[in-house]
């Protein structure tokens, strides 16, 4: 029957622990968000997935990535130019009344967005500084701290953050990069997936590439 449901797909509907708290996010298919997470101004791509207590602000976050505990995109930053870095200055309104957020610096937060790529994972207790990139693909190790762009592909780690290796060359970085699989429909990435487990990656984009 043209109607029935197709039993190989799961429900796409988000999942979010109730309690994780999540302000002004827009989230994609089959995401999860882990407990106690604290989300605020996120987009999340399809299939990406938090961790426990892991935060994230003014952040877009592409397809399939994975993001482990205890992490944090887009670490808070405090005025230092100013005769104090509490945020008595920037939100007053939690003490004070008659006085309300400070429009300029969150302004300047959110101009300094985070950026990530689709595939990436973020290792446990990683902090990503304001303002980065990082590519399709890369590796950020457990409680590495990212003040710079991280390139596509490439594993970084460290405080801060230096790049340890790259996962494939650029010829084969190349190759995936031209798939796209991260946008391709369910019904081929079903099909893909256990080439994905069984064949080595030059194998697998072989039989893929031009599918």
């Amino acid at each position: 029957m043209e109607n029935e449901p197709d039993l190989r797909f799961k429900d796409d509907e988000p999942r979010i622990h109730p309690t994780a708290e999540l302000k002004a996010c827009r989230l994609g298919r089959h995401v999860a968000v882990g407990e106690r997470c604290v989300l605020r101004e996120v987009v999340i791509g399809d299939y990406s997935y938090f961790e426990r207590h892991a935060e994230a602000i003014y952040t877009t976050i592409g397809k399939f990535c994975s993001i482990a505990a205890n992490s944090r995109l887009n670490a808070l930053e405090h005025p230092v130019e100013r005769i104090t870095t509490h945020k008595l200055t920037y939100r007053p309104n939690e003490y004070f009344r008659y006085l309300g957020v400070d429009a300029d610096f969150k302004a300047r937060r959110q101009g300094k967005a985070v950026t990530i790529g689709h595939d990436v994972w973020i290792g446990h207790g990683a902090v990503v500084m304001p303002g980065v990139t990082i590519g399709n693909g890369a590796i950020i190790g457990a409680n590495a701290v990212v003040t710079k762009e991280v390139d596509a592909y490439t594993i970084v780690a460290g405080v801060p953050a230096k790049p340890i290796r790259r996962r494939f060359s650029p010829e084969i970085a190349a190759r995936i990069e031209a798939t796209m699989w991260w946008d391709w429909p369910r019904d081929k990435l079903f099909q893909a997936i256990p080439d994905m487990q069984a064949l080595s990656i030059e194998a697998f984009l072989d039989r893929w590439a031009e599918t």
